[in-house]
C-alpha cells in the first residue's frame, strides 16, 4: 500500500486512510469558520457527508450544507449553490463527493467571489480577484479535480461543456482517504477509474508534455492500470484502491501540465447528445485515438510501457497500448461500439463537427480536424 503522507503539490495533499477525521483541524488552519460544504445525495446517503460535517463541527467551523450536485453539473446547479453561498456568506468552500461535487464548488466559488455568471469564467485566467480558500474531499478515484484549477460546468441550455480554469479556483488542499472509495457501486468506479486511466494515457502524449507532466503522467499509469480490474474484482483491496485514488490525483496534477487530447473531445459530444457516461464515452474512443497518435508517438508509448515490472500491466507499443484498453475496457463492462449506444451512423458528421470545436482536440499530439474525428468515430462504430 502507499504509505500514509503529505506530499509537497501545489495543491497540498494529505493521504492516507482514515484521513477525513482530520478535516475539521485542518479546515482550522484557514481564517474564519463559515463553511459551505459542497456535496451530493449519494455521497450524503453513503455518510462520507456526515463524516465531515462532524469533524468540522468539532473544531468549531459552522457548516451549512448544498448537496443539490448532480452529475456533469450545470450552470443551473451553480447557481443553486450560489444561493445558499450568499446566504451564509462563507469563509471556506468544501467539495466532498466525486469530479462533479468539486467542480461545483469551484464554479460557485467564481460566483461569489467574482460575481457574474459561469459563462463569464470560460477560458483561462478569467476570474476578476481572489476568491476563497477550498478543500476538497474526492469519493472515487476518477476526475483528479482536486488537482486541477479548471471547473467543467455545462451550459444547461446550450449543453455545452464548458472548462473554466484558473489558478486562483484551485483546491489549497486535498484529503485523499482511500476508504471513502470502499462504497462505490461497481458502475461507478468502472467509469470513474478508466476516465482516470484516460488522462494518464492521454496527458503523456499531448502538445504540452513536459518533465513535470511526463512524470505524473508515468506515475498515475503505474498506480491505475494494474488496479483497475483489481478494484472491480476485489472491491475491499484497499490497497488497489489507494493505488487508484493515489493514481488518479497524479493524473488530475498532469491534465493541469499538460491538458488532455483528441479522445475527451470526442467524448464530449457523445455525453452532451447521447447522455453517455463521461467514463464510458472515453473508454469507445481511447483505443481508437491511441492508434492514430501511433504514428507519431510510439516511442513514446513504448517508453511507457517498458518501464515498471507489474505482469497486469502490457509491453509493447501502440497496438499493445490500444489492445489492453479495449480488453480492460470490456472486463470493466463497458461498451464496445457506438452503436451500442444508440448513436445513429448519420450523426457521426455532427458529432465531430462538435468535436472539432472541443478544446482538448487542440492539444492532440496529431493534429485533428472534422475529417480525422470523423474516421475515429467511424473506427469506433
Amino acid at each position: 500500500m502507499i504509505p500514509s503522507q503529505d506530499f509537497p503539490l501545489p495543491t497540498r495533499v494529505v493521504f492516507g486512510p482514515g484521513k477525513i477525521e482530520l478535516l475539521g483541524p485542518l479546515a482550522s488552519e484557514f481564517t474564519g469558520n463559515r463553511v459551505l460544504l459542497v456535496s451530493d445525495p449519494g455521497v450524503v446517503a453513503a455518510g462520507h457527508t456526515d463524516r465531515g460535517i462532524s469533524s468540522l463541527e468539532t473544531a468549531g467551523c459552522e457548516v451549512c450544507l448544498f448537496d443539490g450536485v448532480e452529475v456533469n453539473p450545470t450552470t443551473d446547479h451553480v447557481e443553486a449553490g450560489l444561493a445558499v453561498a450568499k446566504d451564509i456568506r462563507p469563509d471556506l468552500i468544501v467539495g466532498i463527493g466525486g469530479g462533479s461535487s468539486m467542480d461545483c464548488a469551484k464554479g460557485i466559488n467564481f460566483l461569489v467571489s467574482c460575481g457574474g455568471k459561469m459563462q463569464d469564467y470560460w477560458g483561462i485566467g478569467k476570474a476578476t480577484g481572489p476568491m476563497l480558500p477550498m478543500i476538497a474531499v474526492p469519493t472515487t478515484a476518477g476526475t483528479g479535480s482536486e488537482a486541477q484549477s479548471f471547473a467543467l460546468i455545462s451550459d444547461a441550455k446550450s449543453r455545452a461543456k464548458m472548462a473554466c480554469g484558473d489558478k486562483r479556483a484551485a483546491f489549497r488542499l486535498a484529503i485523499l482517504d482511500p476508504q471513502l472509495t470502499l462504497t462505490q457501486p461497481p458502475r461507478v468506479a468502472a467509469l470513474s477509474g478508466f476516465d482516470a486511466m484516460a488522462h494518464a494515457v492521454e496527458t503523456y502524449v499531448t502538445k504540452k508534455r513536459c518533465d513535470i507532466s511526463q512524470k505524473y503522467s508515468r506515475e498515475a499509469w503505474h498506480c491505475l492500470a494494474p488496479n483497475f480490474l483489481r478494484v472491480l474484482r476485489d472491491p475491499e483491496n484497499l490497497d488497489a484502491r489507494s493505488n487508484m485514488q493515489w493514481g488518479a490525483c497524479c493524473a488530475g496534477v498532469a491534465i493541469e501540465h499538460s491538458m488532455l487530447g483528441a479522445a475527451h473531445a470526442l467524448a464530449n459530444p457523445l455525453t452532451a447528445k447521447y447522455s453517455i457516461a463521461h467514463g464510458e464515452a472515453v473508454a469507445l474512443m481511447l483505443p481508437h485515438v491511441v492508434r492514430l497518435n501511433g504514428k507519431q508517438c510510439d516511442p513514446w508509448y513504448r517508453k511507457l510501457l517498458s518501464e515498471g515490472d507489474d505482469p497486469n500491466l502490457p509491453r509493447g507499443g501502440t497496438e499493445e497500448l490500444a489492445d489492453f484498453l479495449t480488453e480492460t475496457a470490456s472486463a470493466a463492462g463497458l461498451a464496445g461500439k457506438l452503436s451500442d449506444c444508440g448513436v445513429e451512423r448519420d450523426q457521426l458528421s455532427r458529432l465531430a463537427e462538435d468535436a472539432a470545436q472541443q478544446w482538448t482536440a487542440s492539444f492532440n499530439p496529431v493534429a485533428v480536424s472534422t475529417e480525422e474525428l470523423l474516421q475515429l468515430y467511424e473506427c469506433a462504430y
